[in-house]
């Protein structure tokens, strides 16, 4: 019978909050597991940090190789480390004492295994922003965060005729990167309505005295004087047969078209929010980015006694921010678990909350300037909304029409979220569809219920769970009145 992974302390991503959560946690002596679904530590923005060919270290910047810093204290401290396991159910209910901690499902290498952890925290990250335009799913349009996965991974970059198409700060990152490649990019097209700066002026001072200032101001600078940038686009697509060939958009009432290859869309992050949703941690809608987060305290703990949430899985704030918050909540993950007290978890704290607020300052800036514009976030027509399901923008809008009043009323009228993602590329979108055909705020439409597994599980990994007496009588007794 297979052995189940027994630990205090289960940490869920190995990006910069759960890398640094790991290190802390077991260096304080917490039996602490990280699972992750890459096959080596960094997560999504320091992905592939011990494997990318990309060894000219001026490509991708300082920030990226900081990465590296947290590889050496996470693998002093003793944290046991799973590389490609996805985790798809966490459950107090089939857990050996319910009162004491969880029984979580992961799969590696095809296989399903369980783990008895007395506490988790959901490092899981963000997720790019939904962007759903007429002919986003045509080979050839991709999301600029798949783009830099390519370059980080792989050392892949785009052909000729490449374009990127948005607004976020990753938009201009992933050009800036591109540039000291040696990779020409056609044309950025900034989506950002005009007004943004000023909406975003209150902030202002916050921002001036923040660490993105000076090395914002730098990046932006040289991609400006590489790359033509158009700013104000509206009506954005891309067209093709079997593939894209070109990009259409208007600026200033006129129609362009541009020949093109390869077509980068951006326009944000937000948490990824499945896991901690299936999991029953309360969220929240965040007005200010357009967004659902989890509803965490200062040291990351959710309404669910037992699981806590560090990173940007708990709200945007940047990858320094995720590893100090990580450092936070470990610290708080011991004292629940009783390594230490939480007089020394306070005073432990104190540096890691002065850094954070350091490195969160003129985050308010960046989330008014490059707010998501309402006509990439609601689409009409035939721009497909659900990928999975292939349903359009007014296929939904009819639905309401209807009498459909949520997402998960919506499942059964369309299946929107009941593909291989679980909603994860059209469940902001749907909700907000919902909501501007109701003419009611988006927390009154809610979001999808989702429940475990959260990802794709097969019946063979189904099949080599570890079975338990209890199971093995339901079977038979199945069996028997099956005969019957």
């Amino acid at each position: 019978m297979m052995q189940v992974t027994q630990c205090e302390l289960l940490i869920v991503g190995a990006g910069p909050a759960g890398l640094s959560a790991a290190a802390v946690a077991a260096a304080l002596g917490v039996d602490t597991v990280l699972l992750d679904e890459q096959q080596a530590p960094g997560g999504q923005i320091y992905r592939a940090i011990t494997t990318t060919p990309v060894t000219d270290k001026r490509i991708l910047g300082e920030d990226y190789w900081h990465g590296a810093s947290l590889l050496e204290p996470f693998k002093a401290s003793g944290a046991r480390h799973e590389p490609g396991a996805t985790v798809w159910s966490i459950s107090r209910m089939t857990a050996p004492d319910p009162e004491e901690g969880f029984e979580v499902g992961y799969s590696v290498g095809g296989e399903a295994r369980l783990l008895h952890a007395k506490h988790i925290l959901l490092a899981t990250g963000a997720q790019e922003r939904p962007f759903p335009i007429p002919g986003w799913t045509l080979p050839g349009v991709v999301t600029a965060g798949a783009a830099q996965i390519l370059l980080k991974s792989a050392g892949l970059v785009p052909g000729e005729r490449t374009m990127l198409a948005g607004c976020g700060p990753l938009l201009y990152l992933v050009a800036w990167q591109y540039l000291n490649a040696g990779v020409k990019i056609d044309r950025i097209l900034e989506t950002a309505p005009p007004g943004r700066l000023r909406q975003a002026l209150p902030h202002a001072f916050d921002f001036l005295r923040s660490p993105y200032f000076g090395k914002g101001v730098k990046l932006v600078r040289e991609v400006k004087a590489a790359i033509p940038i158009v700013k104000g686009v509206k009506a954005l697509k891309a067209l093709g047969k079997d593939k894209l060939e070109s990009v259409q958009y208007t600026v200033d009432g006129r129609t362009e078209m541009m020949a093109a290859d390869q077509l980068m869309l951006h326009q944000g992050v937000v948490p990824n929010v499945n896991l901690s949703r299936a999991a029953g941690v309360e969220h929240e809608w965040n007005p200010a980015m357009d967004c659902w987060q989890p509803r965490v305290d200062i040291w990351g703990a959710t309404s669910v006694p037992g699981i806590g949430i560090a990173g940007d899985g708990a709200g945007i704030a940047g990858a320094r921010a995720a590893e100090y918050r990580g450092l936070v909540a470990a610290l708080n993950a011991a004292c629940v678990l009783g390594h230490i007290d939480a007089a020394q978890r306070d005073q432990d704290a104190r540096p890691y909350w002065k850094a954070l607020e350091r490195v969160v300052r003129g985050r308010a800036f960046f989330d008014a300037l490059y707010k998501a514009p309402d006509e990439y976030r609601r689409p009409t027509g035939d721009t497909i909304v659900c990928r999975c399901e292939e349903v359009t923008a007014d296929q939904v809008r009819q639905t309401v029409a209807l009498g459909c009043s949520g997402p998960n009323q919506m499942k059964a009228f369309l299946r929107c979220g009941m593909g291989p993602c679980q909603g994860r590329f059209c469940g902001l979108t749907v909700s907000e569809l919902i909501a501007e055909e109701r003419g009611v705020p988006v927390p009154e439409v809610g979001y999808y219920r989702l429940r475990f597994p959260t990802k794709p599980l097969t019946l063979g990994e189904l099949a080599s769970l570890p079975q338990t007496e209890d199971s093995k009588q339901a079977v038979i007794r199945m069996k028997k009145r099956g005969g019957a």
